[in-house]
């Protein structure tokens, strides 16, 4: 099945959809990284629901982070599984968001609608950053 190379501007999306990975992906990182290191950096609340310690959470995003900075590298350059990985990360981010909607609503929506928008290049405009690279 031959697919017509036709670029448009959501192109633009796509690579956005990469450099936002990449970013998210540094912040879990260091996050991450802090919390393995000198998990008396982070505090708990009473009455709040934490499944992991905080070491188990600093693994966690760690994995996630270096996860999301190799997958948003492969997207901006049009690797198609990369197109996958991220559409599955971005879905859970913004459900992510919704448990996080109580606390800091206007953020999550913000979040939520970023996901929207790069889930829909990702997924319908993706194969555009694979033809810039042929």
């Amino acid at each position: 099945m031959a697919y017509n190379a036709r670029v448009s501007a959501w192109v633009g999306w796509v690579w956005f959809a990469g450099m936002m990975m990449i970013m998210v992906g540094m912040f879990n990182i260091l996050t991450g990284s802090l919390a393995i290191v000198g998990d008396d950096l982070y505090v708990t609340a009473a009455g709040r629901l934490l499944a992991f310690d905080i070491t188990g959470w600093g693994w966690i995003h760690l994995i996630l982070g270096i996860l999301a900075v190799i997958t948003g590298i492969a997207l901006s350059v049009g690797q198609t599984w990369a197109r996958v990985v991220a559409t599955v990360l971005v879905m859970l981010n913004a459900l992510t968001q919704m448990a996080w909607i109580n606390v800091n609503p206007w953020w999550s929506l913000i979040v939520i609608a970023l996901d929207v928008f790069v889930l829909y290049a990702i997924i319908v405009h993706g194969r555009e950053a694979a033809a810039l690279n042929d």
